[in-house]
Protein backbone atom coordinates (compact mmCIF):
# COMPACT_ATOMS: atom_id res chain seq x y z
CA UNK A 1 0.00 0.00 0.00
CA UNK A 2 1.24 3.64 -1.08
CA UNK A 3 1.13 6.34 1.02
CA UNK A 4 -0.17 9.43 -0.87
CA UNK A 5 1.84 12.71 -1.00
CA UNK A 6 1.30 15.40 1.53
CA UNK A 7 -0.83 17.80 0.47
CA UNK A 8 0.96 20.90 -1.46
CA UNK A 9 1.40 24.40 0.75
CA UNK A 10 0.64 26.79 -1.24
CA UNK A 11 3.30 29.64 -1.51
CA UNK A 12 2.78 33.68 -2.41
CA UNK A 13 5.18 35.71 -4.55
CA UNK A 14 4.71 39.43 -4.10
CA UNK A 15 7.00 42.45 -4.55
CA UNK A 16 7.75 44.58 -1.17
CA UNK A 17 9.79 46.71 -3.02
CA UNK A 18 5.93 47.61 -5.17
CA UNK A 19 4.37 46.95 -1.97
CA UNK A 20 6.19 49.62 0.16
CA UNK A 21 5.74 51.93 -2.97
CA UNK A 22 2.05 51.64 -3.09
CA UNK A 23 1.51 52.14 0.57
CA UNK A 24 3.48 55.54 0.76
CA UNK A 25 2.02 56.81 -2.64
CA UNK A 26 -1.82 56.44 -0.97
CA UNK A 27 -0.94 58.08 2.28
CA UNK A 28 0.36 60.87 -0.06
CA UNK A 29 -2.57 60.93 -2.07
CA UNK A 30 -5.17 60.82 0.62
CA UNK A 31 -3.59 63.39 2.17
CA UNK A 32 -3.79 65.60 -0.18
CA UNK A 33 -7.63 64.78 -1.66
CA UNK A 34 -9.09 64.63 2.12
CA UNK A 35 -7.12 68.35 2.52
CA UNK A 36 -8.42 69.59 -0.73
CA UNK A 37 -12.29 67.85 0.25
CA UNK A 38 -11.87 69.52 3.70
CA UNK A 39 -10.56 72.75 2.33
CA UNK A 40 -11.52 73.38 -1.11
CA UNK A 41 -14.28 75.64 -2.43
CA UNK A 42 -16.48 75.30 -5.61
CA UNK A 43 -16.04 71.98 -7.38
CA UNK A 44 -12.53 72.07 -6.24
CA UNK A 45 -13.85 68.79 -3.45
CA UNK A 46 -16.01 67.38 -5.90
CA UNK A 47 -12.30 66.82 -8.37
CA UNK A 48 -10.93 65.80 -5.53
CA UNK A 49 -12.64 62.60 -4.59
CA UNK A 50 -13.20 62.11 -8.45
CA UNK A 51 -9.69 62.26 -8.41
CA UNK A 52 -9.38 59.90 -5.44
CA UNK A 53 -11.90 57.57 -7.04
CA UNK A 54 -9.62 57.02 -9.99
CA UNK A 55 -5.65 57.15 -8.33
CA UNK A 56 -6.40 54.47 -5.47
CA UNK A 57 -7.79 51.64 -7.66
CA UNK A 58 -4.74 52.48 -9.87
CA UNK A 59 -2.15 52.94 -7.45
CA UNK A 60 -3.68 49.92 -5.47
CA UNK A 61 -4.28 47.90 -8.70
CA UNK A 62 0.11 48.14 -9.51
CA UNK A 63 1.41 47.81 -6.58
CA UNK A 64 -0.51 46.03 -3.80
CA UNK A 65 -2.55 43.60 -5.99
CA UNK A 66 0.16 41.71 -7.55
CA UNK A 67 0.53 38.76 -6.34
CA UNK A 68 1.46 34.90 -7.58
CA UNK A 69 0.04 32.09 -6.29
CA UNK A 70 2.29 28.54 -6.34
CA UNK A 71 -0.51 25.80 -5.63
CA UNK A 72 0.05 21.94 -6.27
CA UNK A 73 -1.73 22.16 -9.31
CA UNK A 74 -2.01 25.32 -11.27
CA UNK A 75 -0.48 28.96 -11.24
CA UNK A 76 -2.62 31.77 -9.68
CA UNK A 77 -1.35 35.24 -11.31
CA UNK A 78 -3.06 38.31 -10.15
CA UNK A 79 -2.20 41.40 -12.03
CA UNK A 80 -3.66 44.72 -12.03
CA UNK A 81 -6.25 44.59 -13.95
CA UNK A 82 -6.44 40.59 -14.27
CA UNK A 83 -6.95 36.93 -12.48
CA UNK A 84 -5.18 33.95 -14.45
CA UNK A 85 -5.56 30.47 -13.31
CA UNK A 86 -2.92 28.50 -14.97
CA UNK A 87 -2.97 24.99 -14.88
CA UNK A 88 0.62 23.51 -14.46
CA UNK A 89 -0.26 21.10 -17.82
CA UNK A 90 -0.96 24.01 -20.02
CA UNK A 91 1.95 26.15 -19.00
CA UNK A 92 4.68 25.63 -21.58
CA UNK A 93 7.54 27.37 -20.12
CA UNK A 94 8.35 30.15 -18.10
CA UNK A 95 10.81 33.16 -19.52
CA UNK A 96 12.48 35.38 -17.86
CA UNK A 97 14.20 38.36 -19.80
CA UNK A 98 12.84 42.07 -18.87
CA UNK A 99 9.87 40.52 -17.35
CA UNK A 100 9.35 37.09 -16.27
CA UNK A 101 6.26 35.86 -18.29
CA UNK A 102 4.55 32.26 -18.51
CA UNK A 103 3.49 31.00 -22.52
CA UNK A 104 1.21 28.45 -22.28
CA UNK A 105 1.02 25.69 -24.89
CA UNK A 106 -1.68 27.63 -26.82
CA UNK A 107 0.75 30.36 -27.53
CA UNK A 108 -0.43 33.00 -24.86
CA UNK A 109 1.98 34.79 -22.95
CA UNK A 110 0.75 36.05 -19.16
CA UNK A 111 3.25 38.24 -17.67
CA UNK A 112 3.97 37.68 -13.69
CA UNK A 113 3.78 41.55 -12.41
CA UNK A 114 4.59 40.28 -8.77
CA UNK A 115 8.08 38.88 -9.74
CA UNK A 116 9.45 41.85 -11.18
CA UNK A 117 12.86 41.68 -13.16
CA UNK A 118 15.56 43.71 -11.52
CA UNK A 119 18.53 44.58 -13.72
CA UNK A 120 20.58 45.92 -10.55
CA UNK A 121 19.90 42.82 -8.43
CA UNK A 122 21.05 40.39 -11.18
CA UNK A 123 24.07 42.55 -11.57
CA UNK A 124 24.56 42.80 -7.88
CA UNK A 125 24.17 39.05 -7.64
CA UNK A 126 26.51 38.36 -10.69
CA UNK A 127 29.07 40.44 -8.73
CA UNK A 128 28.72 38.61 -5.65
CA UNK A 129 28.95 34.84 -7.51
CA UNK A 130 32.16 36.13 -9.50
CA UNK A 131 33.80 36.77 -5.97
CA UNK A 132 32.22 33.63 -4.96
CA UNK A 133 34.11 31.79 -7.88
CA UNK A 134 37.44 34.06 -7.74
CA UNK A 135 37.56 32.96 -4.09
CA UNK A 136 36.60 29.27 -4.51
CA UNK A 137 33.22 28.80 -3.38
CA UNK A 138 33.96 29.75 -0.14
CA UNK A 139 33.03 32.48 2.41
CA UNK A 140 33.29 36.35 1.55
CA UNK A 141 35.56 38.29 3.56
CA UNK A 142 37.94 36.86 6.11
CA UNK A 143 37.79 36.79 10.28
CA UNK A 144 35.09 36.53 12.66
CA UNK A 145 32.98 38.53 10.78
CA UNK A 146 33.06 36.73 7.36
CA UNK A 147 29.73 35.98 5.52
CA UNK A 148 29.23 32.35 4.37
CA UNK A 149 28.14 32.33 0.81
CA UNK A 150 25.42 29.59 0.34
CA UNK A 151 25.84 26.68 -1.81
CA UNK A 152 25.35 26.97 -5.58
CA UNK A 153 25.47 29.73 -7.79
CA UNK A 154 24.15 33.67 -6.29
CA UNK A 155 21.02 34.88 -7.88
CA UNK A 156 18.62 37.75 -7.94
CA UNK A 157 15.51 36.94 -5.60
CA UNK A 158 13.53 36.94 -9.05
CA UNK A 159 15.80 34.48 -10.51
CA UNK A 160 15.22 32.16 -7.61
CA UNK A 161 11.85 32.65 -7.58
CA UNK A 162 11.44 31.36 -11.24
CA UNK A 163 14.06 28.84 -11.23
CA UNK A 164 11.51 27.07 -8.18
CA UNK A 165 8.34 27.80 -10.48
CA UNK A 166 10.36 25.95 -13.18
CA UNK A 167 11.45 22.72 -11.09
CA UNK A 168 7.43 22.86 -9.98
CA UNK A 169 6.34 23.39 -13.76
CA UNK A 170 8.59 20.19 -14.78
CA UNK A 171 7.70 18.58 -11.84
CA UNK A 172 3.80 18.58 -12.19
CA UNK A 173 3.43 19.13 -15.79
CA UNK A 174 2.14 15.96 -16.60
CA UNK A 175 0.12 14.91 -13.82
CA UNK A 176 -3.24 14.30 -14.53
CA UNK A 177 -4.61 16.73 -11.40
CA UNK A 178 -2.54 19.83 -13.07
CA UNK A 179 -4.80 19.59 -15.99
CA UNK A 180 -7.50 21.96 -17.00
CA UNK A 181 -8.73 24.95 -19.09
CA UNK A 182 -7.01 28.22 -18.43
CA UNK A 183 -9.61 30.63 -16.69
CA UNK A 184 -8.76 34.65 -17.19
CA UNK A 185 -10.93 36.80 -15.28
CA UNK A 186 -10.93 40.57 -15.40
CA UNK A 187 -10.71 42.30 -12.06
CA UNK A 188 -14.21 44.53 -12.36
CA UNK A 189 -13.42 45.51 -8.96
CA UNK A 190 -10.13 47.74 -10.05
CA UNK A 191 -11.60 48.31 -13.13
CA UNK A 192 -14.98 49.85 -12.64
CA UNK A 193 -14.21 52.52 -9.56
CA UNK A 194 -11.31 53.80 -11.80
CA UNK A 195 -13.55 54.08 -14.73
CA UNK A 196 -16.05 56.13 -13.19
CA UNK A 197 -13.02 58.19 -11.26
CA UNK A 198 -12.19 59.09 -14.84
CA UNK A 199 -15.15 59.60 -16.55
CA UNK A 200 -16.49 62.09 -13.29
CA UNK A 201 -13.22 63.87 -13.08
CA UNK A 202 -13.16 64.18 -17.25
CA UNK A 203 -16.98 65.34 -16.82
CA UNK A 204 -16.10 68.11 -13.95
CA UNK A 205 -12.98 69.74 -15.69
CA UNK A 206 -15.43 70.29 -18.88
CA UNK A 207 -18.22 71.62 -16.75
CA UNK A 208 -15.49 73.67 -15.28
Amino acid sequence: MTTPDPQYKERVHRSAAAIAGGVLLLGIACWLGVDAIAAGKGSTPWRALAALLLVVPLVTAFTLRPAVFVGQDRLRVRNPFRIILLPWGQIETLRSGYSNEALTKSGAKFQLWAIPVSLRARNKAARREARRVAQGGGPLGVGSGARAVPDGPVRAESDRAMDELRELLEARGAEESAQGEIVVRWAYEVVGPAVAGAVLLGILLVVG
